[in-house]
């Protein structure tokens, strides 16, 4: 990140800005930070000026205590006026509710698009599974067990435990512990991990939900839902696609969504 502006609070941000036209930033999601989607932003680049930056706590960034949801709204805030003002979102999983979020909260966006919210109430059980997590992550994060809070999501994605416990040895472990504290920002971001259905009818600009075909059923139907129920949502399916979505199917929607003519 060659960039830094501030937040509302004080907070710097670190970010970077490749390529030309209107003016996208990318929201990374858990346990991520902007590198994280730098290969979708390399292939945005001839469409749009993509940004790419590290969300508070993470990476380049800084963070201020105490967190609060709103204080991420504002970082976007501030990242949308380095930019000149007029900028569209694009959030990956708990990013894309960041990216919901803001949009409702009438933060002056022209589109934004998410990519697989992994909104829990549309898997039997998810709602429950997803309160026994926070609750478990508070727990690790106050104790400063900071790998089992890695594993406590890392065993949310549905991870077999001899995947997680070959990840602890692999190289990637520590880099994954450092940002583990904002492991508890994401799960802010999604609350109760319900489709919040009042803040999305809220939602004025035109939004696209966008799944993968080879992802489970109910996170494709927490897509098509969520798009329903913004007035102007746009929902696509890709073919062979899962969570771990290949830049170069994604890209071309994104890029065709976002340069799109303004709605009207």
């Amino acid at each position: 990140m060659d960039k830094m502006t501030t937040s509302r609070d004080g907070t710097s941000l670190a970010y970077q800005v490749i390529g030309q036209g209107p003016a996208v930033i990318l929201v990374s999601g858990a346990l991520s930070t902007g590198g994280t989607l730098a290969p979708l932003a390399q292939l945005l680049a001839d469409a749009c000026t993509v940004v790419v930056y590290d969300r508070r706590g993470r990476g380049g960034s800084g963070d201020t205590a105490p967190y609060a949801v709103e204080r991420e709204v504002e970082d976007l805030a501030a990242l949308v006026a380095a930019v000149g003002g007029d900028a569209s979102l694009f959030g990956m999983s708990s990013g894309g509710a960041l990216v919901l979020r803001a949009a409702a909260s009438g933060l002056p966006v022209r589109r934004a698009a998410v990519y697989e919210v992994p909104y829990a109430d549309f898997v039997v059980g998810g709602a429950e599974r997803w309160a026994g997590y926070r609750k478990n992550l508070d727990t690790a994060l106050a104790e400063g067990r900071r790998g089992d809070a890695v594993a406590l999501f890392l065993r949310l994605t549905s991870l077999a435990e001899e995947m997680i416990e070959r990840a602890r040895h692999s190289p990637l472990w520590a880099g994954m512990e450092v940002v583990a504290p904002s492991l508890a920002y994401d799960a802010a971001v999604m609350e109760d991990g319900v489709l919040p259905l009042d803040r999305l009818t809220s939602v004025s600009v035109p939004v696209l939900s966008v799944t993968g075909g080879a992802s489970p059923e109910w996170i494709r139907e927490a897509g098509r839902s969520a798009a329903a129920l913004v007035p102007h949502g746009t929902y696509v399916e890709l073919e062979k696609q899962t969570h771990a979505v290949e830049p170069p199917v994604l890209a071309p929607v994104l890029a065709d969504f976002f340069t799109g003519p303004p709605a009207g």
